[in-house]
């Protein structure tokens, strides 16, 4: 381990420097000996080391989406060159090149932590040998051999004689239960992190490899971490286990709010989305609109999840825009004007059918049923003249009261009927 560190010697100077520059701010709070200024000078230092690695992190979360959306597509390709792993390995590489994406972006962010990881362990293994390094002279070395966590110095570690680490000021027992819980802290924060990306975080349409590897991984970092753990100094698991908790967080910010299409964590998203839009009618922040966006997008390509959304959306009356708003959909929308004519959303009046008439009413010329524009009903009386022909009964009574025939032909006024001449009734068959 002192090998490896000692390739990156070149970054202990700096490292050393932000340490010294963060204990001299919790010094004055604590006192300078004490290990919360030491302690919170290495975890302030993690923080710094993880800002500057957002953007890194960004990029990991969209090559593990890519490599999550190739899965299908790479599978394909290791069943057709099952026998052929050179041929394999091409097309593989053939893929990655059209797509644009790389495998070992996932990989970024601990790649580029390990640079000071080693530079930090480097640092403590310097002042539990009682040697100055980088910026740290004499007085902060004495100042850093006396700091100690929970009893625990910074530099000591749980396998470390009895006489190395009564040199330190401590007792072998405080050290070793120290380590050993934040050993164990360590471990179940890896753990509890790959578990969670696993569980809610991974499209559960597509069974490939991959997920199986991720699985695997599940039990073997953590495992790896409390064999390797026992070889870091206390200020070392500091590192670590602050590292740990800040990805952790960082996971749970990501699935809550950007979660893997076509995972629990999707589900869960797109359900509180549909109640908060469906409760304002509106999309209101601006990820979420471009979450909409991309939903809308896709077409008949959505899993099942963004058809629930889509679905949700439509049974409430809205519909989704292909810019991330919504809008009422025309059936929602439909009101009714000042004189009661319905409407439609753009204020047009709302085209009206015609009723449509009984076949007595189109074979009697509308007699039976509603009458024609100027139209009246003539009552008989016993003063109408029986010997007078019928034909003759609606003329004189058009002459009279300007009412139109309603007999015999049909009428113009009445909408849906043919005009000319009427194919005569065929008598019934007896």
């Amino acid at each position: 381990m002192d090998t490896i560190a000692s390739l990156f010697s070149f970054i202990t100077t700096p490292v050393s420097w932000v340490i010294v520059q963060f204990h001299s701010v919790y010094g004055a709070i604590f006192g300078p000996d004490t290990g919360w200024a030491w302690g919170l000078s290495i975890v302030s230092l993690v923080i710094l080391i993880r800002i500057c690695l957002i953007p890194l992190f960004v990029k990991q979360i969209k090559a593990t989406r890519a490599m999550q959306t190739l899965q299908p597509e790479m599978k394909k390709i290791q069943e057709r060159y099952k026998n052929d792993k050179q041929r394999q390995s091409e097309e593989m590489m053939k893929l990655y090149k059209e797509t644009g994406t790389n495998p070992l972006s996932s990989c970024l962010p601990i790649l580029a932590q390990s640079p000071f990881f080693f530079a930090l362990y480097h640092v403590l293994n310097s002042i539990a040998s009682n040697d100055t390094i980088g910026v740290i002279n004499e007085n902060l070395l004495q100042s850093a051999q006396k700091a100690h966590i929970v009893g625990a110095p910074l530099a000591a570690k749980f396998t470390d004689s009895a006489s190395k680490v009564e040199a330190l000021g401590a007792s072998l027992t405080d050290v070793r239960v120290v380590t050993a819980i934040m050993i164990v802290l360590m471990s179940a924060s890896q753990f509890f992190t790959q578990r969670q990306l696993m569980t809610k975080n991974v499209d559960t349409t597509v069974k490939t490899p991959f997920m199986q590897q991720q699985k695997m991984l599940m039990y073997v970092f953590p495992v790896m971490f409390a064999v390797f753990g026992i070889n870091f100094p206390v200020g070392v698991l500091v590192y670590w286990l602050t590292t740990n908790v800040w990805t952790m967080g960082q996971q749970m910010y990501v699935i809550h709010n950007n979660p893997t299409p076509g995972s629990k964590a999707q589900a869960s998203y797109l359900d509180r989305l549909t109640k908060h839009i469906t409760q304002h009618n509106k999309v209101g922040k601006r990820r979420d609109r471009a979450i909409v966006k991309a939903i809308v997008a896709k077409g008949r390509d959505r899993n099942e999840f963004e058809r629930k959304f889509i679905n949700g959306l439509s049974k409430a009356g809205l519909v989704a825009q292909a810019d991330g708003t919504v809008i009422k959909s025309d059936s929602a929308a439909t009101a009714q004007a000042e004189d009661g004519t319905p409407t439609t959303a753009g204020g047009a009046p709302k085209r009206q059918q015609p009723k449509r008439q009984s076949k007595s009413q189109r074979q009697h010329g509308g007699a039976g049923g509603a009458k024609a524009a100027g139209e009246t009903d003539v009552p008989k009386t016993s003063l109408t003249k029986s010997g007078e022909p019928e034909d003759t009964k609606p003329a004189a009574a058009a002459k009279k009261g300007g009412a139109k025939p309603a007999g015999g032909t049909r009428s113009k006024a009445q909408s849906g009927q043919r005009k000319g001449p009427q194919r005569p009734k065929s008598p019934s068959k007896k």
